[in-house]
């Protein structure tokens, strides 16, 4: 069983998880130093095992947890704060328990993810969770390009000391004035949402942030008619294919996206790919 924990504030925690805690035959906890700080604020004791499950331990760890549900034990995990397995140890152990068909349940609880979107001010209907962005800061941009021109809602995690560079690389991909909220500190006690531009929001970053941070930023606009000219198209085939997808299927993707013939985004990029060949030879001369 998955158990939410709470994301700041104890209160928040689900009338369910002490009586589960209370009762499993094996609490896996990411930190289990964690585990027992949040027993103690809820005034309850763990009947069962406790053993630690985090990332580093994480492959090991669950077969000998699959065996032990295999063989009738009830297995609770929790990690330090919100969901198991979203940004979070628990999705291999999930995976392993299905493949046994073993069955997987919840206990739901709070979620940074909802809870920023919730406040961000931003359109919720349609939303796409991103997790955190790699580290280097090549892979990061290039990541950010793939879903530029996602019309959905996207979220983020990120790190307070990777949070400036990270802003800044978000106005890149998808220009400085997208509207986005940062949001810091969720349920606790100098929770903070800042909201506005991403240009604004990285200048105000550049001073650090401290605390656990959610980003949310709006979706694409919608192109109009204009906007989806050749170069536009090419431009969209080139980000697709920095972002590592193969000529042939970024043409595809565009096309679906721009509600056009494969055939019209293809000419659009054999245009394109000849003007450049033919650009620098006009200015170098025949050689």
């Amino acid at each position: 069983m998955l158990a939410g924990t709470p994301i700041g504030d104890v209160a928040d925690a689900p009338p369910r998880l002490a009586a589960e805690l209370a009762s499993a035959d094996v609490v896996a906890a990411e930190d289990t130093r964690r585990l027992r700080r949040l027993t103690q604020a809820l005034g309850v004791q763990v009947g069962g095992r406790v053993v630690s499950y985090f990332e580093g331990n994480e492959s090991a760890r669950t077969p000998e947890l699959v065996e032990a549900l295999a063989g009738g034990a009830r297995v609770l995990l929790v990690t330090d704060a919100g969901m198991p397995s979203v940004s979070d140890p628990g999705y291999r152990l999930v995976a392993a328990a299905v493949e046994r068909d073993i069955k997987v349940t919840a206990v739901p609880g709070p979620s940074a993810v909802l809870t920023a979107l919730a406040l961000s001010g931003l359109p919720v209907d349609r939303f796409c969770f991103e997790g955190f962005l790699p580290r280097k800061a090549g892979e990061r941009l290039s990541r950010l390009k793939e879903v530029a021109e996602d019309r959905r809602t996207l979220v983020y995690f990120e790190a307070p000391h990777r949070i400036d560079d990270t802003l800044a690389a978000m106005a890149e991909a998808f220009g400085d004035e997208r509207r986005a909220a940062v949001c810091r500190e969720l349920t606790k006690t100098y929770e903070e949402v800042k909201r506005g531009s991403l240009k604004d929001l990285a200048e105000w970053a550049a001073d650090g942030v401290r605390g656990e941070i959610t980003v949310v930023i709006e979706g694409a606009p919608e192109k109009s008619a204009d906007d989806l000219g050749p170069a536009e198209l090419v431009r969209r085939v080139r980000v697709r294919e920095e972002a590592g997808e193969r000529r042939k299927e970024a043409i595809a993707a565009v096309a679906a996206e721009a509600g056009l013939p494969k055939r019209e985004v293809f000419d659009a990029v054999v245009a394109a790919k000849n003007a450049d060949r033919s650009g620098p030879s006009e200015g170098k001369g025949l050689s």
